[in-house]
């Protein structure tokens, strides 16, 4: 992420939605979204410049994400 995009966390919530309090747990959780949206600026950035068409690009990483799957569910 360049330096003029600061990217604002959210206040990660419980299933109660009380705010996560662990300072650790809170650290990796905002570690993982800012490699997450890395990744996801590049394949974006790839594509575009391989001539795709962003709006697509952006639906196909929205679905992705919709895919993901909770194994801990119950």
């Amino acid at each position: 992420m360049s330096e003029n995009e600061a990217m604002d966390f959210p206040i990660w919530r419980t299933p109660r939605g009380e705010p996560v309090s662990c300072v650790e747990k809170i650290r990796v959780l905002n570690e993982n979204l800012a490699e997450l949206r890395e990744l996801a600026q590049e394949a974006l950035e790839d594509a575009v410049l391989m001539g795709c068409d962003e709006q697509q690009v952006r639906q196909v990483l929205a679905e992705l994400v919709g895919s993901i799957v909770n194994p801990y569910r119950k």
